[in-house]
């Protein structure tokens, strides 16, 4: 999955995503990731959702439009719905047309505090002294309590089958819109079992629908517990990864055979990276090469092609914040998706090392595939401010596949491979080589 994050708030109304669309085909994108779509409540997050069978306004019309139509009964809900119904489906045909899927953010761990579910059904969610109880998260010690959710009782309500049906529901809904996959909210909340039947259920009436769990600030052992209930992919931690501590290459192996996973150089959670790193264009370039080749999928935010600095927000971040180019990308990371879906090594988990090498400042990475013949070296500088010497008498040394190694690097490939090889890399550029065990290994 070379996933695009359509961010529907930065984006506007549906009618307003075919240049999106375009341009995220034109990049390679295969597959268009949309953040929740429903009407949300009181606080207008799109992760608090009040009505699942309901679209947001947002995504009709402009806001100013919105709030003048609500205090006027000339254009009744249901309306107004369908026509933002029938602009949904219309944006996803164009996905469609245009070679990618679409897939939409699933959110059952949670609802909106003030949906009416919470009344019509209050067996369905956890209680606390008496009241329906809200998510929290411990950050830096402190508890974080999210007011405007109402936390769903998978475990231990009284009527399992209908909240589990309740769910269900919801998927044919969506599938229904249009969607052919989903990104499953918080997914390690919720007990496998029922992800189990869900995505059974789904496959066996949809054979082709794509599930794949959310499980930012899982632990290694939660993360493999939610790969197990069946996803097709899960989202990986490698943007948090240093280039030098350990643990990214353990949490890979444990998680690999299990399911794929999916890579990101910055996402809705987090900061923008151009924000991040100074405005740095050769980390961008180094982060979402290295994102690309380390795993099977990779996933983009809008806005990163255009090193846009304001982080998307899930309730104030609207099409007016919108950012003139502070960088262009977009060669750059067509380059790099055309590379990844042009080799089947980067599109699998496959056995991954670090090999050691002398200089701390370059990251070399070996990948061998496990369904083809095919093997890659990456050399990647880690430091994005200068440049790092690389030196090895014979580099095809580093690989088992005898040879020859072919330089697919999306920058400064080089036309023969030379012996010795000593190279200058520049800040934060990466080298990316190929080859095949169709060769004998080289001999001593």
């Amino acid at each position: 999955m070379i996933i695009y994050n359509l961010f529907p708030l930065l984006a506007g109304p549906c009618r307003a995503w075919a240049p999106h669309l375009q341009r995220a085909a034109e990049m390679g994108f295969d597959w268009i990731f949309v953040n929740p779509i429903q009407k949300p409540g009181f606080s207008g997050s799109l992760y608090s959702i009040v009505d699942y069978f309901a679209l947001n306004p947002l995504l009709g019309e402009a806001e100013s439009n919105v709030a003048a139509k609500a205090k006027t009964t000339t254009s009744p809900p249901s309306s107004a719905s369908s026509s933002i119904e029938k602009d949904l489906r219309a944006a996803i045909a164009t996905a469609n047309r245009l070679g990618m899927r679409v897939m939409v953010d699933l959110v059952i761990n949670h609802c909106a505090i003030d949906a009416k579910l919470t009344r019509e059904h209050p067996e369905w969610f956890v209680k606390e002294n008496g009241k329906i109880a809200n998510p929290y998260c411990i950050d830096n010690g402190e508890k974080v309590v999210w007011g405007d959710l109402a936390l769903f009782d998978h475990r231990h309500t009284s009527d399992p089958e209908g909240l589990y049906r309740y769910f269900a529901k919801i998927v044919e809904y969506l599938i229904d819109l249009g969607f052919s996959g989903f990104r499953c909210d918080a997914a390690y909340q919720i007990p496998g079992n029922i992800w189990r039947r869900l995505m059974h259920e789904t496959r066996s009436k949809h054979p082709n629908t794509v599930f794949v769990a959310e499980t930012l600030g899982c632990t290694a052992e939660q993360t493999k517990q939610t790969a197990e209930a069946g996803f097709d992919f899960i989202f990986n931690s490698s943007k948090y990864w240093d280039f030098h501590a350990s643990w990214l290459l353990e949490q890979y192996q444990l998680i690999r055979e299990i399911a794929r996973s999916i890579s990101f150089p910055e996402s809705h959670d987090t900061e923008r990276l151009f924000q991040e790193v100074n405005g740095n264009l050769y980390a961008m370039k180094q982060r979402y090469l290295f994102a690309a080749m380390f795993s099977a999928g990779v996933m983009m935010p809008m806005g990163f092609e255009y090193g846009f600095k304001r982080r998307m927000h899930v309730v104030e971040t609207r099409p007016k914040d919108w950012e003139s180019p502070n960088a262009q990308l977009t060669d750059f990371v067509k380059t790099v998706n055309r590379l990844k879906a042009g080799y089947a090594i980067f599109n699998e988990e496959c056995p991954t090392m670090v090999l050691p090498y002398d200089n701390p400042n370059i990251l070399l990475m070996w990948k061998a595939s496990a369904k083809t013949k095919d093997e890659s070296l990456i050399i990647l500088n880690k430091d994005v401010h200068n440049h790092q010497h690389f030196y090895a008498e014979n580099i095809a040394r580093y690989v088992q596949a005898g040879g020859p190694l072919r330089d697919v690097s999306p920058e400064y490939p080089l036309d023969f491979i030379p012996k010795p090889f000593d190279y200058s890399l520049r800040p934060g550029q990466g080298f990316v080589f190929v080859a095949s065990r169709d060769h004998p290994p080289l001999e001593t």
